[in-house]
């Protein structure tokens, strides 16, 4: 199909044309003649050609423009069935008792904002980030972020949620560098085996180039299974170990690891809702040293978990570990990084440093005076709660105790905060 050429120009050619058959001459003869005429005209008409050539090109120009702005739209925009289930489940969530942070944040304004949008790599919508809190109005918080870029295409929601959990880390503030810091600083945080039975530090990570749970297709879990299989095998000296993939394990593999409290189940009904198990068991897996004091969870809720444990107290080791196994890992697959958030993660909470470290502890007089046992936790930011996993009781005095600050401070000084909160603790049980 031929070009239509600019109005100005049409006009201009026409009018040319008529003028000089109207005249029955040269027009250019007729305005400056002779010599004159003979010096001007080549200029005249370069500049005529120049202009003509600068106005097509501008035309031509501005049609691929527009047929750019109408790729680009139809590559972002929204289907009509993923608008309609996101008004609904937003009415539904609006008019509930939920407590969520999803609830508390997802004002009118802020959904009408976000709704439309999707992010340019995955093309994740608003319904990939809270369809978990759409489903389930009792989660705590009810948002994942899909793909890294998640984080800023749906910073009006993620921002305040973050802010809140994070005790305030707000949306101008910087996630420090990550720094281990000295890991000869910790001890042994119960050194006579009295109060504490095992202890536990763990990160997440996650893998550069790949979105998280929800886009992953089964080739990509595959690949990077593949991946952290022959990364982990390079391993040395305490961290030597066996990778163990889940599809067709052995069933008496499978019962040793579940003995071991070492197997990841599918994930639960918040995690399902977050369409995280997708492909399942597919590129999922689990590592573990000959020791079983270091592991690593493949393609679980995140990409990698890697956990170092042992019984007793003895943080400093534990840590060690952790942090040796970390660089080593680090140097063989690029993790997903952000300069503000820090290690970017499946869930917003675990944001940051991603460090959880945690003891089982038995405290049966403070266990009977749970004001003070709060009182400390809040004191140095630890988090309180039953063996079993969050909401649930302690049994028999025993407490899972971690640091809850992930965010706007270094991975050396999260674990210090659990460190100092512990030795506090048995020292308040001791004088009780």
């Amino acid at each position: 199909m031929p070009i239509p050429l600019p109005k100005s120009l049409t006009e201009a050619n026409t009018n040319g044309q008529n003028g000089n058959a109207a005249n029955g001459g040269n027009v250019d003869e007729r305005v400056f003649g002779g010599q004159q005429a003979e010096k001007v005209l080549p200029a005249a008409k370069e500049a005529s050609n120049d202009f003509i050539k600068g106005e097509t090109n501008a035309f031509i120009q501005s049609i691929k423009e527009a047929q750019q702005l109408g790729e680009r739209k139809q590559d972002t925009m929204v289907d009509a069935a993923v608008l309609a289930k996101l008004e609904e489940g937003y009415a539904k969530l609006a008019a509930s008792d939920s407590k969520s942070l999803l609830k508390k944040y997802l004002t009118k304004e802020v959904f009408d904002n976000l709704k439309n949008k999707v992010t340019p790599t995955f093309k994740s919508t608003l319904l990939d980030v809270i369809q978990s809190g759409l489903e389930n109005h009792d989660s705590g918080v009810g948002i994942y972020a899909p793909d890294a870029e998640a984080y800023t295409v749906f910073a009006d929601l993620f921002d305040p949620i973050i802010e809140d959990y994070h005790g305030g880390f707000k949306k101008t503030d910087k996630h420090p560098a990550s720094t281990f810091g000295d890991v000869s600083t910790f001890g042994n945080v119960d050194p006579t085996n009295e109060y504490v039975i095992s202890t536990r530090v763990r990160c997440g990570r996650s893998m550069q180039g790949y979105p998280f749970n929800p886009c992953l297709t089964e080739a990509q879990y595959k690949e990077m299974e593949g991946k952290v299989s022959s990364t982990l095998s390079g391993l040395e000296g305490e961290l030597k170990g066996k990778f163990y993939p889940l599809t067709g394990m052995e069933k008496a593999v499978q019962q040793q690891l579940i003995d071991d409290h070492f197997l990841f189940k599918e994930g639960d009904r918040f995690l399902q809702a977050a369409n995280a198990c997708r492909f399942w068991p597919s590129g999922r897996g689990i590592y573990h040293n000959d020791a079983k004091t270091f592991l690593v969870w493949c393609n679980e809720e995140d990409h990698l978990r890697i956990i170092s444990m042992q019984q007793g107290g003895d943080l400093g080791q534990i840590y060690k570990r952790l942090v040796t196994a970390v660089n080593e890992i680090e140097k063989r697959v690029p993790f997903s990084h952000d300069d503000r958030l820090g290690f970017l993660t499946f869930c917003p909470t675990n944001l940051g440093t991603t460090i959880r470290a945690s003891v089982h502890i038995k405290v049966p007089k403070l266990a009977s005076n749970k004001a003070k046992l709060e009182e400390v936790a809040a004191k140095y930011n630890l988090q309180v709660r039953g063996t079993r996993g969050e909401h649930t009781e302690a049994e028999g005095g025993v407490y899972d105790i971690s640091n809850k600050r992930r965010m706007g401070l270094t991975e050396f000084e999260a674990v210090k905060e659990m460190y100092d909160g512990i030795t506090e603790l048995i020292k308040l049980e001791k004088s009780l």
